[in-house]
């Protein structure tokens, strides 16, 4: 019998940034589903790629019109062939340049911010009728939420689930609360039932997302730690993880959660960006590197064997060589096992942008790589210590470079080792054979005891 012919729509959707923005992309992609669209692995094979842009990054906006460059190449080079190819600009950028992108590149005929992405098949259909607009920045979380409903595609072992929009604190150096808007929780019946739907189509690990995922309330009916738990108590899920959280919303029952919920994974990322309190008081940051030490202390005495992540920002203007050491000397107190680090960067509108004693630039390239050595170091210390134990992995893909299967620790490390393909999806016991700074090499378990 002839297997029907596939007549949907190829759509690739690019995302740049933070989790926020896989997150995002997943859920466009089952906006469009049932308008006729199906995701596809390349632009090349696509009727519709959206660009799916981040504005906290350096250069982030160069970055999009480069894409958008090479993405006018492949458009001309479809339409020789009668082809048709939709060009989209959605997220951060989207929301900070808005008509900007429309005047300077004709080819993208969609712009779409962060909180207006469920209008898509709208948008599509307005420009295809040639007329109406193809413009949609406008802050709409709560409705964008109520469209999207709680259904979603498979997403494989581990899934991405927002909780939680927007932002409140107003870091002097961060676009966010210009282009997230104000701090919205999604009501926790909602939630549950997303992650219901997640876990009937076979996912393990829950990721639980937000720009402050910490400052959750859910309308006032259930706090973070309590959205926690009671995701943890429905049946199939193992694994609960949750990113990115603030210091000043690390509350007392979140920091007991941790020791309290055994699917909860001992893993912490908890951005302190300085270890001065000089320059966290000129980042704005509502906190203080002795209340951020506390908080660590704090929640390792619930769960001791905690891995700590955290973000940190070299050469804010005003930033001293004391200030600078001050925070080397916070790396070496906590001692973390994973981080990211960056060079501070001027982002239009915010605060800091406009501040006195702007950092040289041969400055900050000299304080990141010294941050950063020390932070590998930690790094490859904590995933050394590893060697020898044994660990469940949570099994996620096959590498497409050397066929080996790839998982996570319960400690978020990167594991390679070699096994079937039926293992993806599964969590294995594996001993830890070898480790880098970057990752863990594994046996499983049940092959060497036959071995």
């Amino acid at each position: 019998m002839a297997k029907p012919q596939d007549n949907r729509k190829g759509v690739y959707i690019q995302s740049y940034g933070c989790q926020m923005n896989v997150y995002d992309s997943q859920r466009m992609i089952d906006v469009l589903a049932p308008h006729g669209y199906k995701s596809v692995e390349n632009a090349e094979d696509a009727d519709l790629v959206v660009l799916n842009t981040c504005h906290i990054r350096e250069k982030a906006t160069e970055k999009v019109y480069s894409e958008i460059g090479r993405l006018k190449i492949l458009k001309d080079a479809k339409k020789k062939t009668g082809g048709n190819l939709k060009v989209a600009v959605a997220g951060c950028v989207a929301q900070a340049e808005g008509a900007e992108i429309m005047n300077r590149a004709p080819i993208v005929e969609i712009v779409v911010g962060p909180q207006a992405y469920h209008h898509l098949p709208e948008l599509l259909a307005r420009e295809a009728r040639t007329n109406g607009e193809k413009l949609d920045t406008s802050f709409d979380v709560i409705s964008k939420f109520d469209a999207l409903g709680t259904s979603r595609e498979n997403t494989g072992a581990t899934a991405f689930l927002s909780v939680q929009e927007g932002c409140d604190k107003f870091c002097s150096f961060c676009v966010v609360p210009y282009t997230r808007g104000p701090e919205y929780s999604r009501p926790s019946g909602k939630i549950l039932d997303e992650a219901k739907s997640l876990i009937d189509k076979g996912t393990k690990e829950i990721v639980l997302l937000g720009q402050n995922v910490n400052a959750y309330h859910g309308g006032g009916d259930m706090s973070f730690a309590q959205l926690i738990a009671a995701i943890a108590d429905l049946g199939g899920v193992e694994r609960i993880r949750y990113t990115t959280s603030h210091p000043c919303d690390m509350g007392a029952d979140l920091i007991a959660a941790h020791g309290q919920i055994e699917k909860l994974m001992p893993f912490l990322h908890l951005p302190v960006q300085s270890g001065s309190n000089n320059i966290l008081k000129a980042m704005n940051r509502k906190h203080t590197r002795e209340s951020y030490v506390d908080i660590i202390e704090s929640v390792r005495k619930y769960r001791p064997d905690i891995a700590i992540a955290s973000d940190f920002i070299v050469g804010f203007p005003g930033e001293t060589d004391d200030d600078f050491s001050d925070t080397l000397s916070l790396i070496e107190g906590i001692g973390y096992a994973s981080a990211y680090s960056f060079k501070y960067s001027k982002r239009p509108g915010t605060p800091a942008g406009a501040m006195m004693y702007q950092i040289a630039e041969e400055v900050k390239n000299e304080r990141l790589q010294e941050l950063q050595a020390l932070l590998t170091k930690q790094q490859t210390i904590f995933n050394v210590q590893k060697i020898g134990t044994n660990l469940p992995v949570l099994i996620t893909q096959k590498s497409r470079k050397n066929g080996r299967l790839f998982g996570k620790s319960p400690w978020l490390q990167s594991v390679n080792l070699h096994g079937e393909d039926a293992l993806i999806g599964q969590i294995v016991d594996v001993k830890i054979v070898g480790a880098t700074a970057q990752s863990l090499a594994a046996e499983r378990v049940s092959v060497l005891e036959n071995a």
